[in-house]
């Protein structure tokens, strides 16, 4: 079944958008913040696990930076323009990189802090053309899911393999399938929309190749879909539509540390220059998410769903032992919602709640046994069990980041 994260995203209260804001402008609601603040708290743990860092940028910078970046002699068709500010030019920033890599040369490096692994999730702006916008794939600003690793040469492939397996991790656990992966490289006529560095080129796609072919990785070549600067890794998905997009990126870099004169302290005690590897697990949060309604179809995985566990007194004389349960389950740490006799019959409140994971209904039996009749989403009815032992089996289910919904003891 195909579904349209636009509609349902609407639907589910995740997301909408108003005129007065602007075109490719969302704005999140309760839900949605729920569903991207728990994406990236996940992003960022993962990384944190793996060594990164994370760091914290302005989304502005002068116009300056990124002139001696290369973005706008070779970007600036999708930035929006500068922004005066008495003598000097602002502009919102199109990337991160720019950023991270004064970050790196506001200190000096010695070759034992590296690989350092730089992460944030930052925003940054695209001036796209209000005919290409749409929902949260294609927007005018941008939460990036962003990391710039800085290493010497010899630290290069294994780096961007590591990177690799931490997209590869992150999809298992987000139920995002991959459909392929590409290298992507420049085209044929591409005068001015690459940088004109052929040794450059030529070292970096050796090395992305030397990731992929060491992975084990399937992988086509296409070319005119590499980054200004340099080659890359994408990883594609399609959506229930069969429309394609890249979602993950990976790439080594040479350019920037050269135009930004980034350098290390050998172990020779000379300077050296480090690699920049450019890398992202789930490329922009909004379009990790339009992927992630579409492919759940709004059931999202129990960890990752707005509310996990809603409960359904029978009758008026149970809410007060619903409310309660809410009550424990919110001090587990766990998204529960109440839904009253009040909302409807309970038919209609079971059928309201199709997407939440675990629906627990109260009756006079239950409440005077303090127990839940559990009802699954996936359609299991596990019974009447404590609600003690309901509690724990879903804080281990969403603990683990799985898709099973219930492991009897």
């Amino acid at each position: 079944m195909y579904y349209d994260h636009r509609r349902l995203g609407r639907e589910l209260d995740l997301f909408d958008t108003d005129p007065l804001m602007g075109s490719g402008l969302p704005f999140w609601l309760p839900d949605g913040a729920v569903v991207r603040h728990t994406l990236e708290e996940y992003i960022r743990e993962a990384e944190r696990a793996a060594g990164y860092r994370h760091v914290y940028s302005p989304v502005l910078g002068k116009r300056e930076l990124y002139e001696m970046s290369g973005h706008w002699s070779h970007y600036s068709d999708d930035m929006f323009p500068p922004m005066e500010l008495g003598a000097e030019e602002v502009v919102l920033r199109p990337s991160l990189c720019p950023h991270h890599a004064l970050i790196y040369r506001s200190r000096s490096h010695s070759y034992r802090e590296l690989p350092l692994r730089m992460a944030e999730l930052g925003g940054m702006y695209r001036s796209e053309l209000s005919g290409v916008l749409g929902g949260l794939t294609r927007v005018r600003a941008i939460q990036l899911n962003d990391a710039h690793i800085f290493c010497t040469l010899e630290q290069a492939v294994e780096e961007a393999r590591a990177a690799l397996e931490l997209i590869g991790r992150a999809y298992a656990d987000l139920g995002i399938r991959a459909a392929r992966y590409r290298l992507s490289l420049p085209g044929e006529g591409g005068k001015g929309k690459y940088v004109a560095d052929p040794e450059l080129w030529r070292r970096a796609t050796a090395l992305l190749r030397e990731v992929l072919d060491g992975s084990g990785i399937a992988y086509e070549a296409v070319e005119g879909e590499a980054a200004f600067y340099g080659p890359k890794i994408d990883v594609q998905i399609t959506d229930p539509a069969g429309r394609e997009s890249t979602l993950s990126t990976v790439q080594i870099d040479f350019h920037q540390p050269e135009r930004f004169d980034l350098r290390y302290i050998g172990a020779d005690g000379a300077k050296h220059r480090p690699v920049m590897v450019h890398r992202s697990i789930i490329g922009s949060v909004e379009r990790a998410v339009a992927h992630l309604i579409e492919e759940h179809g709004g059931a999202f995985p129990a960890w990752l769903a707005p509310v996990q566990l809603v409960v359904l007194p029978v009758a008026q004389a149970q809410v007060e032992q619903g409310e309660e349960v809410v009550r424990r389950a919110l001090a587990r740490g766990l998204r529960a919602e109440l839904a009253a006799p009040g909302d409807g019959t309970l038919g209609a409140r079971v059928r309201a709640a199709r997407l939440v994971p675990y629906q627990a209904v109260i009756g006079e039996r239950e409440a005077g046994g303090d127990l839940a009749a559990v009802r699954l989403r996936d359609g299991r009815r596990p019974g009447a069990v404590p609600v003690a032992e309901l509690l724990r089996v879903i804080g281990a289910c969403v603990e683990e980041r799985g898709t099973e919904l219930w492991r009897a003891a």
